[in-house]
């Protein structure tokens, strides 16, 4: 295999997970007499542009299919963010009803409805069904279609370069990465700017979060990397960000090479931040696959002696990190019975490769676990907010990455 960005051979594995279906692909009762499609999920680095990738197999339509079941509305704290980043970006850049803003991967709307409430033009690209009519419904204007080079080029010649270019996780989900940026490039107006938002390389190393690994994230990205990516594509980074979000993000800033602006100061810092923590060094992506397998035999060995002891445990969050969890660790429903979630899409349906059963929130005061494992431990906070009510029969939280941890 070659590098997605620069070509070079890879020959370093940074993790392997073994084997797992893609992980959003939830499957219908009708369909557990069926065989599933695993994929290996083994994720490769590049000495020369130090991009961190998964190896090929899946494709991205096959990945992001026609149902996808993420909807990005289904967390309260995801919308606030959003709304908080419409109101920041459009008093920086002064955007107003004869400006226009673009989101690649506009999912349900969750962001875009906040500049349609401010008056403000906006264009969603979003290629799969289910969250794009979510999204039409709120009166987002989307076209259904993957965003590349071709796209971003199609845009311009209409006359539809947009002065903001919103790219919130969607970074990462790209298989081609050059194409991609050279779409954002061809549909940034001239003087526009283009934010992106990632998981954060650097926060993944550090606190051992290789759950965020799975098919859907073709790269694993820095700050460093980003900006080489950008320069061949005739962009240049200009700002960047540090977010809480997803456990560590960037926000990166862009305008094309010739802009004006001069880059911050932060740009400097955090590329010097990921030099000092050995992100241009291979010994540090190969003293991972250690970490991570301590990890999950924590969970395992923890699972089981819940077992042994009789105590129920049951988990929330039908996120992609817990299927990335559960696969790699071989988890079924005999040490997990049921996972709970709010997104309807999800419920009543099940795991994918575990086959673990999706139940909606009410199934928890049902089953009244003594245990309840937190899958997406980004918003831990939220969800024990939203669920104190299980300390009524003495059942406590859990999360199992970085370490485990009873709450």
């Amino acid at each position: 295999m070659k590098c997605r960005h620069c070509g070079t051979d890879l020959h370093q594995t940074f993790v392997d997970l073994g084997t797992a279906p893609p992980s959003n692909a939830y499957l219908r009762a009708d369909e557990l007499s069926a065989p599933e499609t695993y994929y290996p999920l083994k994720v490769k680095v590049c000495h020369h542009c130090w991009l961190v990738q998964t190896e090929d197999y899946a494709e991205a339509d096959a990945l992001f299919s026609k149902d996808y079941a993420y909807f990005s509305s289904t967390s309260s704290s995801w919308l606030a963010h959003a709304r908080h980043y419409a109101q920041a970006m459009t008093q920086r850049l002064a955007l107003g009803a004869d400006d226009l803003v673009i989101e690649l991967a506009s999912n349900d709307g969750y962001l875009l409805r906040n500049f349609v409430e401010a008056g403000i033009p906006c264009l969603g690209i979003e290629p799969t069904d289910s969250t794009a009519q979510a999204a039409q419904a709120l009166g987002i204007p989307v076209l259904r279609e993957f965003f590349g080079e071709a796209l971003g080029r199609r845009l311009a010649a209409e006359g539809r370069q947009a002065d903001l270019i919103a790219g919130n996780n969607v970074y990462a989900h790209v298989p081609d990465i050059n194409d991609f940026t050279r779409g954002i490039q061809a549909a940034l107006k001239p003087g526009g700017t283009v934010t992106l938002e990632f998981p954060h390389l650097l926060q993944l190393i550090t606190h051992a979060q290789f759950d965020t690994i799975y098919h859907e994230h073709f790269s694993y990205l820095s700050l460093y990397t980003v900006a080489r990516i950008f320069a061949a594509a005739g962009l240049r980074v200009c700002d960047v960000e540090e977010l809480p979000t997803h456990g560590g993000s960037l926000r990166v800033y862009g305008c094309h090479a010739d802009d004006a602006r001069a880059d911050t100061a932060a740009v400097a810092n955090v590329l010097a931040r990921e030099a000092e923590a050995g992100l241009q060094d291979a010994q540090v992506y190969a003293d991972f696959q250690a970490r991570v397998e301590a990890i999950k035999d924590n969970f395992l060995d923890f699972l089981i002696a819940q077992k042994r002891a009789g105590k129920r445990v049951a988990a929330y969050g039908a996120a992609a990190k817990g299927n990335t969890l559960l696969n790699y660790a071989g988890v079924k429903p005999d040490l997990l019975p049921l996972v709970c979630d709010a997104a309807q899409a999800k419920q009543d349906k099940f795991l994918p490769g575990s086959r673990i059963p999706v139940r909606a929130p009410a199934a928890l005061a049902e089953f009244k676990p003594d245990l309840v494992v937190i899958f997406p431990w980004n918003i831990a906070q939220e969800i024990v907010a939203h669920h104190a009510y299980i300390e009524a029969w003495g059942g406590r939280f859990v999360t199992v990455v970085p370490r485990l941890e009873i709450r």
